[in-house]
């Protein structure tokens, strides 16, 4: 168990190339190969990494599966009860040692091999956010007709109220610049599925603008089907990050809360005390958001990348 915390605002420069956080909430056998496969494409591709693993409250005994996996790069973390996949993130971001920082899906339904690309496009661009995209033209993509309508129609939802110039928000791998995350994510409040559309809408807003479009490959498992409750609840966090953005929530950093932690840091680790996992304590700077923020952005940029080395065809 590691207890290290809070480091993305507490190191004044950060020592890794890049962190990738792997959220899970009782995945099955699958973990722990899809995280030793994970492992075995970063360190080919030439960069300094730390995997971070972040069990949601796991009670199917994938956590204690993932305590045998002995690797150095590999450090675990145990949240006390689920709180949902971005409460999960937002701890794992928050402890981050990379220059760039990111997360993927830890089910397997997006394969590992493609943080290889990714890794290319951060070291050749340096853009501010890298997503994979199910609707890149180079993306190899077999899912049900119901989840393509569900996808299409959510994302023409996207567009109206945010007029994000990003054609999928959801796929589950994305890297973010270290100074980007650190000014974002203490403004961030989601802590469940909507955390990746509220992580663009707040980049946005602080005038981020530089994002690159790669390809991913989906299809293996992608056979699961989405209830209309989840439907429902997906709308509703839509529609509450739309009205903080218009409430003008995001321009500010939430200050500490009375115990001197931020207010979206309540998950414990590892059953012991909550981690400040989203803000920053009395004396902390956050980077990115000391004297004020960037100015807003007309639109964003996202640019595709086609044919990055090692791209999936």
């Amino acid at each position: 168990m590691d207890e290290r915390r809070g480091e993305l605002w507490e190191l004044a420069e950060p020592d890794l190339d890049l962190t990738v956080v792997v959220p899970y909430y009782n995945p099955g056998p699958r973990l722990c190969p899809n995280v030793e496969q994970l492992v075995e494409v970063l360190a080919s591709a030439g960069v300094s990494f730390e995997v971070i693993t972040v069990s949601d409250g796991s009670t199917d005994g994938s956590t204690e599966a993932m305590a045998a996996l002995a690797h150095a790069a590999v450090r675990r973390v145990t949240l006390n009860r689920n709180w949902g996949k971005g409460q999960a993130l937002r701890v794992g971001l928050a402890m981050g040692r990379g220059r760039y920082l990111g997360f993927i899906d830890a089910d397997g339904d997006v394969a590992p091999d493609v943080l290889a690309p990714l890794a290319s496009i951060m070291r050749a661009y340096q853009p501010d956010i890298i997503l994979g995209s199910k609707r890149h033209p180079m993306s190899v993509v077999d899912y049900p007709a119901l989840r393509r309508f569900y996808s299409w129609g959510y994302q023409q939802l996207i567009r109206v109220l945010f007029r994000l110039r990003v054609r999928d928000t959801q796929t589950g791998v994305k890297l973010v610049r270290r100074e980007v995350l650190a000014a974002v994510l203490p403004r961030m409040v989601e802590k469940g599925f909507a955390f990746d559309l509220e992580l663009f809408v707040v980049a946005r807003h602080l005038g981020y603008q530089r994002l690159f479009e790669a390809p991913v490959r989906l299809g293996e498992r992608f056979t699961s089907t989405i209830s209309s409750a989840a439907v429902l609840h997906m709308l509703v966090d839509t529609l509450a990050i739309w009205r903080r953005l218009r409430a003008g929530v995001y321009d500010e950093v939430p200050g500490p809360s009375k115990d001197g932690t931020a207010g979206a840091g309540e998950a414990g680790a590892g059953g012991a005390g909550g981690p400040r996992s989203a803000g920053h304590g009395p004396g902390r700077r956050v980077m990115g958001a000391g004297s004020g923020r960037p100015g807003r952005i007309r639109l964003t940029q996202v640019r595709r990348c086609r044919g990055t080395p090692g791209a999936n065809q």
